[in-house]
């Protein structure tokens, strides 16, 4: 990978002037030099980007000239790096085309002169300094905008977590966010990227500023869910025109399947967000059904005269915890009540996770005079209101059920193994974790009869149910808690997976994304722009 910036790369002796950053060895984010980058520095970073032999022996007095050679012809690719670099920010998809009509109407020199007049400057009423700039080649520069900032570690951020922990393993990758209003990348502070791989520091302070990290001829991938409105609008551009190779995990298309299910505006976000994957190269979703929904939107693309990426399948992982006998009997006291057999529930408490339906399957358990403790484990969401008032019900009614949101990787797998069987009736799930994951240790799962849910069932191990009737949610959970034969027969079957483990999914997920290197140009292709 090579690493581009002005000036302290060309001021320090001894260091050349395109840095070829060696696998394993770390770059500073910033340096003593940066806040002093000139409009000249970013020509020559821009000149050595598009031509490294020319830009070497560029001279001062001719920078605009030698730089406006190489935009005669406005091609897409050098229009959005030159606007990134030049202007100090990534260029939306408005302001890349009309920088091209600008070439084609006024030449090369007079648009160039435009963004280098306009750099964005960062600060209380735009006054401070323009960012420094670098550009990054033939590196992976892998966005973990959200991931690097969060404590949570369920969910996308548990598959982006242990994704890029084992990447960095064996592959050099550029950790990178946003910053604070969106206009571009840098890479990750120590502390941010400690967070991003291992959850261990969420909270990391986050630079306002810094170098803002330009990929060129360079690998972007895209592991997370991106919503913010600036960050889709030019994570867009940057995978129209910036010839970059473009690639993103799918995890599912929810907000449009059962909208009904989500929080007001998520509807809208997310279509932002399939704006800006429209024109990547490839999504890997995390199932089959995942797949089948985002290969359904890709359809609907046509209409507006795009192909969208390719799309395929790679299942996600469902390798078992470990616990200690120490952490396992901490699980048991946290999660068991009254000694009573665990029926365990994993997830947020949003409406379409469904838990409403388990509450009332088991009330009409507990009335039938069974005998059971329910556990809920996982975090409050939005809709989550009207669960948290039955459940408080219920306790006061005396039943064994509770609800416990802050938990530990111990805790979740003590609670695998303890429990009699887990339940996850969702209404809609991309790939839905906990069911591998508790067929993963041996533990027969009731979950819901369609979708990823059925697919990860495949197989068995699982009694599948319609969520939607709460009669049959709780017939299926009366088999698999108080039938010995059934519950011996799904562990029988549980046992006999072939789970996937991390590495292999992290693995399979690589090689799909690295399949064929030039596959990027076809981002290039989806613009009539480009010449």
């Amino acid at each position: 990978m090579s690493v581009m910036s002005e000036p302290a790369l060309a001021r320090h002796p001894g260091t050349q002037e395109t840095g070829v950053k060696k696998p394993g060895s770390r770059r500073a984010l910033t340096n003593p030099l940066a806040s002093e980058q000139s409009t000249n520095d970013r020509l020559r970073i821009l000149l050595r980007a598009v031509d490294p032999d020319e830009g070497a022996v560029a001279l001062e007095s001719d920078l605009v000239a030698r730089v406006s050679h190489h935009f005669l012809v406005p091609s897409a690719d050098r229009v959005w790096l030159a606007l990134a670099v030049l202007r100090a920010e990534f260029p939306t998809r408005d302001r890349v085309i009309d920088t091209i009509r600008q070439i084609r109407l006024d030449g090369a020199e007079a648009a160039l002169r435009r963004a280098m007049r306009s750099p964005v400057r960062r600060g209380v009423l735009a006054a401070g300094h323009v960012r420094p700039v670098r550009v990054v080649i033939n590196a992976t520069v892998v966005d973990v905008h959200h991931t690097a900032r969060t404590g949570l570690a369920t969910g996308i951020q548990r598959v982006v977590r242990k994704t890029i922990a084992q990447w960095v393993q064996s592959h050099e990758l550029v950790l990178v966010g946003w910053g604070s209003t969106y206009g571009g990348l840098r890479e990750l502070s120590t502390s941010e990227r400690a967070n991003a791989i291992y959850g261990s520091h969420p909270q990391a302070d986050h630079p306002q500023s810094g170098e803002v990290t330009i990929p060129w001829k360079s690998t972007y991938i895209l592991p997370e869910l991106a919503i913010e409105a600036e960050r889709t609008t030019r994570i867009s551009a940057l995978a129209e025109f910036s010839g970059n190779t473009t690639y993103a995990i799918g995890f599912d298309c929810v907000p449009l399947m059962s909208a009904e299910t989500t929080a007001i505006g998520m509807g809208g976000a997310f279509a932002k967000n399939l704006a800006a994957i429209a024109r990547f190269d490839r999504v890997a979703t995390i199932s089959m059904a995942a797949a089948i929904e985002y290969r359904g939107w890709r359809r609907m693309l046509s209409g507006a005269g795009m192909t969208g990426p390719a799309i395929e399948p790679i299942l996600l992982a469902a390798d078992a915890g470990t616990v200690s006998d120490a952490e396992l009997a901490t699980a048991r006291e946290a999660l068991v009540i009254d000694d009573l057999p665990l029926l365990l529930c994993v997830g947020s408490h949003e409406p379409r996770k469904n838990h409403l339906a388990v509450l009332s399957a088991a009330e009409m358990l507990w009335r039938e005079g069974h005998q059971f403790c329910l556990s809920f484990v996982g975090g409050n969401a939005w809709g989550g209101r009207q669960f948290t008032v039955q459940l408080k019900q219920m306790q006061e009614l005396g039943r064994p059920v509770q609800s416990i949101s802050a938990i530990s990787d111990a805790l979740l797998w003590g609670g695998y193994r303890l429990a009699r069987a887990t339940v996850f009736p969702s209404l809609n799930e991309g790939f839905g974790l906990p069911v591998a994951e508790s067929l993963a240790v041996g533990t027969p799962v009731v979950t819901s009869d369609f979708g990823s849910m059925k697919e990860i069932c495949e197989q068995g191990g699982a009694i599948l149910v319609d969520p939607r009737n709460d009669v049959a949610l709780a017939d299926g959970l009366a088999t698999v808690m108080f039938n010995d034969n059934v519950n011996d027969s799904l562990r029988a079957e549980a046992d006999l997976r072939e789970n996937k483990g991390w590495d292999q999914y992290a693995s399979e997920l690589w090689d799909y994304f690295h399949i064929d290197s030039t596959v990027g140009q076809a981002s290039m292709n989806h613009s009539e722009h480009n010449d």
